[in-house]
């Protein structure tokens, strides 16, 4: 059976897709993060929900302060990058689901009037939307490089609130040489699909 995304697509988008380690030198524009977003927020959620938050990391100042929050073997990658993105969750997401979830507008106040059920909601969709941001950059023809090794506690308190978890930081650009490591292997479809 074929799919209805042309092969080219699809390995764009995933059998090619990996996880970038280097990078050109070439500027991420404001423009084609625009375009990212623009494609990926259409991406679905439970009650349309919009959790995750982007903070796009550009001046110098700011790179060397998340760099220091960043695992030993990511600082060199992340400090190199043309763009690096922190993804988080906003656990307040639920004020905005009057306007994004019309036909249920209370669901605001009877899903997500406690705390954690909104921190429970917000990682879920949040990670959700951050996994569209990360197909989203390969469409656009770059490289993402996501990592969850960092001082999560260090980055919100550097760069958040505590309204906002952090969900992981992606390096973005044009991948450089040698960005990539070898193919680690994948479950086949019997491994992962049960039928019941």
């Amino acid at each position: 059976m074929s799919l209805a995304l042309d092969p080219a697509a699809q390995d764009l988008l995933f059998r090619e897709a990996r996880t970038a380690n280097a990078f050109t030198d070439e500027p991420v524009t404001e423009e084609q993060v625009q375009a990212i977003y623009d494609l990926v927020k259409y991406g679905p959620t439970a009650f349309n929900q919009t959790p995750l938050r982007i903070t796009l990391v550009r001046s110098a100042e700011a790179r060397e302060r998340l760099v220091q929050h960043m695992a030993e073997g990511n600082q060199a990658k992340t400090a190199a990058a043309p763009l690096v993105a922190i993804l988080s969750a906003d656990n307040e997401f639920h004020e905005e689901l009057p306007t994004l979830f019309p036909a249920f507008p209370q669901a605001k106040d009877l899903f997500f009037s406690e705390r954690a059920a909104r921190e429970n909601a917000a990682g879920m969709n949040a990670a959700l939307q951050a996994a569209y941001f990360i197909v989203g950059i390969r469409a656009a023809g770059l490289a993402a490089g996501p990592m969850t090794g960092f001082d999560f506690e260090g980055v919100r308190k550097e760069f958040l609130d505590d309204d906002h978890t952090p969900l992981m930081v992606v390096n973005i650009g044009k991948p450089g040489p040698d960005a990539w490591y070898p193919r680690s292997p994948r479950l086949e479809f019997d491994q992962v699909v049960t039928t019941v």
